[in-house]
C-alpha cells in the first residue's frame, strides 16, 4: 500500500484479526464512521487497499415497491465502496468527494445484491500523489442470480484540506 493515513491504519489492524472476525468490525467500523450505512445493514466482506466487497441482505427495510434491492440502497452500496477505497488511498490533508454518479437500471435486481469496487494501480498512485484531481473507480454490482442489473459509474475527487 502505497499511503499510509489514518483510515488505512486502522483498517490494517482490522484485517490483521482472524478471518471470521474481519467482515464484523469493518462493518462495525464504517457504521459507526458513516452511519447511515450501517442503518441500511450494508456488510463490508473486505477491504484493501485496491479492492473492497460489500453485500447488502434483500430484507424488507431495504426493498422497493417489486420486492427489490430499492435503487438508493444499490447506489449506496457503490458509493460507499468507492468512497472507501479513495479513502484509503488518499493522504489525511486531502478530502475524497463523491463527484459524479451514473447509474442505468438494466435488469429487475433479484435476491441479495453484491457490489466490487477496484482501483489499478495507476489510481493508487494518482490518488495519493496529486494534490488535487479525480478518477472514475470501476464498481460492479451483481443480484443473487449473478447478473449485473445496475451498470454504475462513480467519479471521485479529491482538494486539500485547506484551501490556498
Amino acid at each position: 500500500m502505497g499511503t499510509t493515513n489514518k483510515l488505512s491504519k486502522i483498517v490494517t489492524t482490522i484485517n490483521r484479526l482472524p478471518a471470521f472476525a474481519r467482515s464484523q468490525a469493518l462493518t462495525r467500523f464504517f457504521g459507526r464512521m458513516v452511519p447511515f450505512t450501517g442503518t441500511t445493514g450494508i456488510r463490508v466482506v473486505s477491504l484493501e487497499p485496491d479492492c473492497c466487497v460489500i453485500e447488502l441482505k434483500n430484507r424488507r427495510r431495504v426493498q422497493n415497491h417489486i420486492g427489490s434491492v430499492h435503487a438508493v440502497a444499490s447506489l449506496l452500496m457503490a458509493e460507499s465502496a468507492t468512497g472507501f477505497l479513495v479513502g484509503l488511498n488518499v493522504p489525511d490533508d486531502r478530502i475524497p468527494v463523491i463527484k459524479t454518479v451514473k447509474g442505468e437500471y438494466v435488469k429487475r435486481a433479484k435476491g441479495n445484491m453484491r457490489v466490487v469496487a477496484t482501483l489499478s494501480a495507476e489510481q493508487s498512485a494518482l490518488i495519493r500523489d496529486t494534490e488535487k484531481g479525480e478518477t472514475l473507480v470501476p464498481v460492479i454490482i451483481t443480484d443473487g442470480d449473478g447478473r449485473e442489473p445496475i451498470l454504475i459509474e462513480m467519479l471521485w475527487a479529491w482538494t486539500p484540506k485547506k484551501r490556498a
